[in-house]
């Protein structure tokens, strides 16, 4: 049985001792090489966990490889981790290379040429997961590829002993099981990479810095209403845990955050062109909203007040000044305040 590269498949088990037909078909198309130019002796199987795969390889003296010609026949969405059970794999991608021993942890992008070998008999274990499962840009998986890994604390050593507990049950596991198990691979992977990534990351300095920096992207794009955690994550070459990470010491999520610097632009221009401005509904959509009743809805919860009555309170020239002036000064306190009300005009009731 064999599935489209991404896709969820039903658990279950198969198994062939065509070594590298079955790891092309199950893992990424490779080439298989070997001394004596005949196929190699070993077995491979095959294990689900809803979208993640298992892929048990066993053989003799071995080497995969998988360059261009490969990738253009399947590109192959999918990042897999390997765990050598026993001998030693070495491994090679992005220009480095690692010798991996029995219990350490490898990152392999399948998307991007690599090469694993090993010249004794060896048991290796790959667990395929689906890029789009992860949310992790490619720069960080390019920067986590080929390193041996000692599961010795953190998120490594939790992901090693869920991996072990698959790999022992792998045959007897119920179907909703399996998949349950899946999700947890796939939230702990991508917590490794997190991981592994943050301790690359400057000082606390550099953190402050990488949030200014992103609050001014937010600022720049909050006309655009495709803006995302997962789009902002992409553009700063982080994750979207690592995004939200950041922001826990914000008092603010991510969301929270565009929404609220959305509702204070529309309520400065309300204030600001009073009784001539556009409808509100042109200021909402200006300003990102792609729906008026959310945005009516996301502006009362901020200021009080509906956008009509916003808008009446900022009618007069006065009354308008107070408005722009509280919103500069709004700004200055932060993008988490919301903008003070206008001063009411004699001809609102």
């Amino acid at each position: 049985m064999s599935a489209l590269p991404g896709t969820p498949v039903s658990p279950g088990t198969d198994a062939s001792t065509d070594v590298g037909a079955a790891v092309s078909r199950w893992l990424a198309p490779v080439l298989e090489h070997t001394r004596q130019d005949a196929p190699a002796s070993g077995s491979v199987t095959l294990h689900h966990f809803g979208y993640v795969r298992l892929v048990a390889c066993e053989a003799a003296e071995l080497r995969l490889s998988r360059g261009p010609r490969s990738i253009a026949q399947d590109p192959s969405e999918a990042v897999a981790l390997l765990v050598p059970r026993n001998g030693t794999v070495r491994l090679a991608q992005d220009g480095r290379g690692a010798h991996v021993e029995s219990g350490q942890l490898a990152f392999v992008d399948l998307r991007r040429p690599f090469s694993v070998e090993h010249r004794d008999h060896a048991r290796m274990l790959f667990f395929r997961v689906p890029v789009h499962a992860l949310h992790i840009p490619a720069a960080l998986l390019r920067s986590v590829t080929a390193r041996a890994l000692t599961p010795t604390g953190g998120v490594a050593a939790l992901l090693a002993l869920v991996l072990r507990r698959l790999e022992e049950s792998a045959a007897g596991t119920p179907p909703a099981v399996a998949e349950g198990f899946g999700g947890i691979v796939t939230e702990l992977v991508a917590a490794l990479v997190d991981e592994l990534t943050e301790e690359a990351e400057t000082p606390r300095s550099g953190r402050h810095q990488l949030v200014a920096t992103i609050r001014r992207y937010i600022d720049r794009h909050l006309d655009d209403p495709e803006l995302s955690a997962e789009r902002i994550a992409g553009a700063h070459l982080i994750s979207v845990r690592y995004l939200h990470r950041l922001f826990e010491g914000e008092g603010v999520t991510v969301g929270r955050l565009i929404l609220r610097r959305r509702v204070e632009e529309c309520a400065r221009e309300l204030a600001r062109r009073g009784r001539v401005s556009p409808s509100i509904s042109v200021v909402a959509a200006r300003w990102g909203f792609r729906n008026a009743a959310h945005f009516s809805r996301a502006f009362k919860a901020v200021h009080g007040h509906s956008p009509q009555q916003w808008r009446r309170l900022a009618g007069t020239p006065a009354a308008d000044k107070t408005a722009v002036a509280g919103g500069d000064a709004a700004r200055e306190r932060g993008p988490d305040r919301a903008v003070a009300a206008p001063a009411p005009s004699s001809r609102a009731s």
